[in-house]
């Protein structure tokens, strides 16, 4: 089913796992005196609104060009890295051990599209992947179709946005961004001569084939407010580019792609709680988009196509969801017919069709779940898991006419596993479970599920995971991480990165908090605008329950987020400092007031509906009991690693740098505050495989020592 991407805000969802606590050597530097922190110089705005003067000393370090800036930063990282000296050797252990635990030279199972099986595979000390395909069968000679390491040649990041072969398998159409701005380049290959066409499109989002495999359409963004707004339509090997669509609206971004049975070019334009699906037959290219059902508040829909039929996903008169059938010829609501009906206890997540099924993408008591119809028999079915706590999801499935459809398993302490579904006879057949060398053993370690209790009574479900043996009598330390933004939700999956934490006896929890999608959109709904503190105060009871459960202890409480989680572990430290040792903020949004009021920045208006618009006094007043940056106190707060990225679009680096330029004003406690400067990336941190690696060592170490954990 073609659905609107997810906000753009999101997705960092970075490494989850870590650990914090016991600050022993606080801000040991080899045994001499401890460097001074740098001081931000202030130079004080205001802004006047709502009768109040809103003071910000540190608005000076979103000039990016200022030298000035540059060198506070400079003497930020600088000095993050003098305090960090000492775990060194910590760090370079953590390192090859993570690298141990990954099979560096490996490949993923092959999917078919075409007449072609895709894939792609890494080697042992390339940084990036090499996508592959052979030709009818996968024991075909290999034909190497983009190596991201050739690419990344001469260059500090590296990351591929598209990669959409067309029908015929002849041409690529892929794009790259090379600073982690996320501002991709579209090119297109020729894979039968190896060539690159003429053809570059700067800052594009996403596109479709027409079936004609000449005709691209596709969509573009704003070059300052980083908005999707503008649709068009190129026949390569031409000088037109069409502008076939421009949204106007500033609450809405919009995005292209196709049905799987190649039919239909999907033109979706959404906003956080509405939608509007425009399409183009993908056989008559020059053909007027059609209007299937008009935008209306608090309507949001997706479809799919099948038989001159669309099925579409709509939360009208269905809070998680259903699926109705509308004709092609006549979409409009009276045409409807019940495919799925509404299940107040399930969320539909998403519909994707095939010739003789249906496969929906569920979410039931904060677990996913994968159910079969079967249109021949209307019989449905559910894919069975064997774990309490799990992750599932489905994998690349590009063919429409197949009755196999595979998925994606894992756990906390599985690793990820390719399976293939028989639809017809409902026999899953594993086809390869990721290797994790380096002596892994998946009895050593226990997942489980705990409930934390509201302030307002509402259970808050947690996943847990940790090493047999471990003593639950509160001298264990833990990792709480937690997300609950935008409806996202945090499965609980596996990482080979923590088991570095997990054998120093660390345990790793995942608060799924409201604001996050795992039960359905009420739990959305009740994170989010005039309820987003219960966000906050949902992981704080996470955070007492594991304390008063015996899981651990305050003094060895390390709690982690990113982007919006950056918010949430931010908010949280100024309510509650006292509950937590050690904080890791990952490109924390947490100048809420500031940005959400300056509509010039990159995403802010599309943000309204998520957090409210300040410039209405209500929203302001609100936003201001919780933003992060507006509510530090003369306060003891918890040791803190603030991590911001030059070049995020995101949520820019300004952020993160000015919450520490505050705290250091403001704090009355020793404990380290550290900001870790990524100079050569963006959102969501080294683009490398490798120097990735390095940043979660990075993150790890700090933890740890603030642990009390020296090796």
């Amino acid at each position: 089913m073609h659905k609107p991407p997810v906000s753009l805000c999101t997705l960092v969802l970075l490494v989850l796992g870590v650990v914090s606590l016991n600050t022993a050597h606080a801000q040991s530097n080899g045994g001499g005196a401890p460097p001074k922190p740098p001081m931000a110089e202030k130079k004080t705005k205001t802004t006047n609104i709502h009768g109040e003067t809103l003071v910000d000393d540190y608005f000076w370090l979103r000039e990016k060009a200022s030298p000035a800036v540059m060198a506070h930063l400079k003497a930020e990282d600088d000095y993050t890295e003098s305090v960090m000296k000492p775990t060194k050797a910590l760090q370079e252990k953590l390192y090859n051990e993570m690298v141990s635990h990954i099979k560096e030279t490996d490949s993923q199972v092959p999917y078919r599209r075409g007449d072609y099986f895709y894939y792609t595979r890494t080697e042992k000390g390339k940084q990036y992947p090499i996508f592959c395909r052979m030709k009818g069968n996968t024991k075909a000679d290999e034909e190497i179709v983009l190596d991201v390491n050739e690419l990344a040649k001469g260059q500090k990041f590296m990351s591929i946005g598209m990669f959409i072969p067309s029908d015929d398998g002849n041409l690529l159409a892929y794009s790259t961004d090379n600073t982690g701005y996320r501002q991709y380049l579209l090119q297109i290959k020729d894979l039968r001569t190896g060539q690159v066409l003429p053809e570059r499109v700067e800052r594009i989002n996403n596109l479709a084939w027409s079936t004609d495999n000449k005709t691209i359409f596709y969509v573009t963004e704003d070059a300052v407010t980083k908005r999707n707004d503008k649709f068009f339509k190129h026949v390569l090997g031409t000088d037109k580019y069409d502008l076939v669509y421009d949204e106007k609206d500033e609450l809405f971004d919009i995005g292209v792609g196709r049905t799987r049975d190649k039919a239909v070019i999907v033109l979706s334009i959404f906003s956080k709680t509405s939608t509007e699906v425009r399409y183009i037959p993908a056989d008559k290219p020059d053909a007027a988009l059609k209007v299937v059902l008009p935008r209306q508040p608090d309507h949001e829909y997706d479809l799919d196509h099948r038989g001159g039929l669309f099925y579409i996903r709509t939360n009208r008169g269905a809070k998680n969801f259903r699926v109705v059938t509308a004709p092609v010829s006549d979409p409009s609501e009276a045409n409807w017919k019940e495919f799925v009906a509404h299940r107040p206890a399930v969320k539909v997540e998403d519909v994707n069709l095939f010739a003789d099924h249906a496969v929906l993408s569920e979410w039931e008591n904060g677990l996913q779940q994968i159910e079969i119809v079967n249109f021949k028999t209307n019989k449905r079915n559910r894919i069975e898991f064997p774990e309490p706590v799990y992750s599932a999801n489905l994998s690349s499935n590009a063919e429409f006419n197949t009755a196999v459809v595979r998925y994606s398993y894992n756990s906390m302490v599985t690793p990820t596993s390719t399976f293939d579904y028989d639809m017809n006879t409902g026999q899953s057949t594993l086809l390869k479970q990721q290797e994790v060398p380096g002596g892994f053993d998946r009895t050593n370690y226990k997942s489980e599920r705990v409930f934390a209790t509201a302030s307002d009574g509402t259970r808050i479900p947690m996943s847990l995971v940790y090493r047999k043996g471990v003593k639950l009598d509160g001298s264990a330390p833990l990792l709480l991480y937690g997300y609950g933004s935008y409806g996202i939700s945090i499965p609980p999956t596996f990482s080979s990165s923590r088991l570095s934490l997990l054998d120093r006896g660390v345990i790793f929890a995942i608060g799924h908090i409201r604001g996050g999608g795992e039960l359905g959109e009420e739990w959305r709904e009740a994170g989010r605008m005039m309820k987003k503190i219960n966000t906050f105060t949902d992981f704080i009871a996470c955070a007492e329950t594991l304390v008063k459960q015996k899981y651990t202890a305050s003094d060895r409480l390390v709690i982690q987020g990113g982007s919006a989680g950056g918010l949430l572990v931010g908010a949280v430290s100024n309510m509650r400092p006292d509950l937590f040792k050690a904080v890791v903020s990952q490109v924390p949004f947490v100048d809420v007031l500031n940005t959400m009021l300056d509509a010039s920045l990159p995403l802010t208006t599309s943000e309204y509906i998520e957090w409210g618009n300040p410039n209405e006094k209500p929203a302001y007043e609100y936003m201001k009991k919780y933003s992060p940056y507006d509510n530090v106190a003369k306060a003891n707060y918890p040791a803190t690693l603030v991590k911001v990225s030059v070049n995020d679009s995101q949520v820019p680096y300004w952020e993160g740098a000015k919450l520490v330029a505050k705290l250091r004003t403001m704090k009355t406690d020793n404990n380290p505050l550290l900001l870790k400067v990524n100079f050569g990336a963006g959102h969501g941190g080294a683009s490398g495989r490798y120097d990735a690696l390095r940043e979660t060592s990075f993150d790890y170490a700090f933890m740890l020592w603030q642990m009390g954990i020296t090796e």
